[in-house]
């Protein structure tokens, strides 16, 4: 028998990673290997992780990196292929635009732990008790009306709970496709910023509004955890997020408002061009570890068949990591303790990262632009938006200051001729 390893694990902490930590107890007594695991905050995460693989750091042999991360560093030889985690893994039932957006020039450079898109998860007790009913595809302007009518802060009910806390993975992942959805764009085909052009002014001045008069106080603060914490506790009337959400606040173990709550699409305005993102969670393993068998020994089990139906009856089916095996949308326990499994499906596979905007672009991806660069120029933009929102300065100023700073930096990295 091999000598028993210890391994480190990066991850962030959302509700299916710390399943899989509470679980992982099962794999270190069949291996006989054990586990440090390092679960931080998702801003936390991307920064800790990114130093430490473009310094060659060799802190983590496991990191959870997004679908942005792995192709990109996957080109650049920061990590280690995982196509040969044996023919039992079956890697032909992962879901095939997922698995094409990890891999490179034929490579696998990460398996995906679970993805999501984005949809509108509402409170239909309260939407029945104002007699409104939601479409099947709202726009944004039925959105402000809804939140109007929905808001009553005497109760600490807002109509709409959106993200504030800024960076490029938190309040512009949602943003992104607010804006896509209002007909704008990160960059035209000459790689021009258009962060001050109308769609984005209209966009921003809208999102600022939303929250402002019907959101919770305090939004700035407010993340994907935050914002499922306040809607799973009752405090907001519709919800634009994550399709990973729905697992958690169906879950009455988990959320006061299980039983009243549904969901339906992302809303439009313009287009319906990446007005839902793509994203997922995958599990990586840095070319710098030096025990990279037992990472992939650690990979192929938490994304394997067997963990999903581990998961499903330990913690209750509702609870399984979501969009990354078909044979998951096939388990008859799923389908009947996740109404919103087939939505979520659709949800995912009819995201096009490269279709993402009204006009043409020169990038893919729909809530972020796959370049190295965008990390810096996704963050610098929510901050100065997240600035907006807190009264600190105008929305039109917010976005005159993105768009000087990311022509430079776009002009510095060789994008702008």
């Amino acid at each position: 028998m091999a000598q028993a390893e210890d391994i480190s694990i990066a991850t962030v902490n959302n509700g299916d990673m710390i399943i899989m930590q509470k679980l992982s107890a099962a794999w270190e007594k069949e291996t006989g290997n054990k586990i440090n695991w390092i679960v931080l905050e998702e801003n936390v995460l991307r920064e800790r992780v990114t130093t430490d693989i473009a310094t060659k750091g060799g802190q983590f042999d496991i990191m959870t990196i997004g679908g942005y991360e792995a192709p990109i560093w996957g080109k650049q030889g920061w990590l280690a292929p995982v196509d040969d985690l044996g023919d039992d893994y079956d890697y032909a039932d992962l879901l095939e635009p997922i698995k094409a957006g990890l891999t490179v020039d034929g490579k696998l450079y990460a398996v995906p732990f679970y993805t999501e898109s984005s949809f509108t998860l509402y409170r239909k007790d309260l939407f029945d008790a104002a007699g409104l009913t939601m479409p099947d595809q709202p726009t944004y302007e039925q959105i402000k009306e809804y939140a109007a009518k929905l808001t009553d802060k005497s109760k600490q009910q807002y109509g709409i709970c959106l993200r504030g806390k800024p960076g490029w993975g938190e309040n512009m992942a949602f943003l992104g496709t607010m804006v896509n959805a209002y007909g704008g764009r990160w960059f035209d085909m000459d790689w021009k910023p258009q962060l001050n052009s109308e769609p984005w002014k209209k966009a921003i001045t809208d999102y600022v509004a939303l929250l402002g008069e019907y959101g919770p106080q305090g939004a700035t603060a407010n993340g994907f955890n935050e914002n499922q914490t306040l809607f799973a506790t009752g405090h907001c009337a519709m919800w634009i997020d994550a399709t990973s959400a729905a697992g958690r606040v169906y879950d009455p173990k988990q959320s006061q408002v299980a039983d009243k709550i549904a969901f339906t699409r992302s809303p439009i305005a313009e287009t319906a061009n990446g007005s839902s993102w793509s994203w997922s969670w995958n599990l990586a393993i840095p070319a710098t570890s030096q025990k990279a068998d037992v990472a992939k020994s650690f990979l192929k089990w938490a994304t394997s068949k067997d963990y999903v139906k581990m998961v499903g009856e330990s913690e209750g089916w509702v609870a399984v990591p979501p969009g990354t095996r078909k044979s998951t949308y096939a388990l008859p326990e799923y389908q009947k303790a996740a109404p919103f499994a087939e939505t979520v499906l659709q949800a995912i596979l009819s995201a096009d990262p490269s279709k993402p905007t009204k006009d043409p672009v020169p990038y893919t991806g729909v809530q972020f632009v796959a370049i190295p660069e965008f990390q810096a120029i996704g963050t610098f933009v929510g901050q100065q938006i997240s600035a907006a929102l807190a009264g600190q300065q105008t929305v039109d100023a917010a976005l005159e200051a993105a768009q000087t700073q990311v022509e430079r930096d776009m002009t510095r990295a060789g994008y702008i001729k």
